[in-house]
């Protein structure tokens, strides 16, 4: 079944690349300089000109602290020792983020554990609301789909740096002035993050206004590729963005020799 619907696809964007372009619409460039830019797309919030990606991100901050309150006042006074459908899915996802936080920092990873989770929630959530649909209205009067927030370069810069911030208290609270000289090694860790994140996203969508070009593949294809790629990069951006963050928080909040050796002398007068 795999190798039938490769096949599909393969003729299809055979069979695209060799056809003309049916349509007079937009430029495929002027398309994805806009997916990046953002300088044709605007749309007006509080009588100021902003990107959609921003009212994309309004928009998912929303749903997540609306379910987060929906759940902790209907759901969770209900939940028992053998769990319910909803149940096991929330204990799952919390756990999988626990054991990640603590497996790559086994000494402080209460606060690691929340963040990861918190990160990877807001990117899996926001990278499947452009499936949505949602629209808006532009400047200029046409009507336009909200993106992934993270699609925007200020979002994903946004996401990479607080990831950067919550490795630099990790390092702080575990050793002080000397956690921060090691979190400031990495200096290249909050563009790297944020770009690496900005790239994955943006690719999905470029992808897509790509089928959508050819009149011959604006039926059915697209919708096939858009849910593949937005799935494929919820799930893995969520993934390397919260391992990551973990990895570096791990590695800059292990203590030091000398404030391990200070914490075991009076474990070792006790005994």
């Amino acid at each position: 079944m795999l190798c039938v619907a490769i096949a599909l696809v393969a003729a299809l964007a055979v069979g695209a690349i060799l056809a003309n372009d049916g349509g007079e619409g937009e430029p495929i460039k002027e398309l994805m300089l806009d997916a990046v830019l953002h300088e044709s797309n605007k749309v007006a919030f509080f009588g100021m000109e902003v990107n959609p990606g921003l009212i994309s991100a309004y928009a998912v901050t929303g749903i997540l602290l609306v379910a987060a309150a929906l759940l902790r006042v209907f759901a969770v006074p209900r939940f028992r020792l053998v769990p319910g459908k909803l149940q096991l899915v929330l204990e799952t996802a919390v756990g999988m983020f626990d054991n990640l936080a603590k497996s790559n920092s086994p000494h402080r990873n209460r606060f690691l554990g929340a963040y990861v989770f918190g990160a990877g929630a807001y990117i899996f959530v926001s990278t499947i609301f452009e499936l949505s649909g949602a629209q808006a209205i532009t400047t200029a009067g046409h009507s336009i789909a909200l993106p992934a927030p993270l699609s925007d370069i200020n979002g994903a810069i946004a996401m990479g740096c607080l990831s950067y911030l919550a490795i630099l208290s990790g390092g702080i609270f575990s050793n002080g002035l000397r956690g921060v000289g090691r979190t400031l090694k990495e200096f290249s860790l909050p563009i790297s993050m944020s770009f690496r994140l900005f790239g994955a996203m943006l690719s999905g969508l470029l992808v897509t206004e790509l089928v959508y070009a050819y009149l011959q593949l604006s039926f059915a294809l697209p919708v096939f590729v858009a849910v593949v790629f937005t799935l494929l990069h919820a799930v893995i951006q969520t993934y390397v963005l919260t391992m990551l963050t973990a990895l570096f928080y791990g590695e800059v909040s292990e203590p030091s020799e000398k404030h391990a050796k200070k914490s075991a002398k009076p474990i070792a007068q006790k005994g």
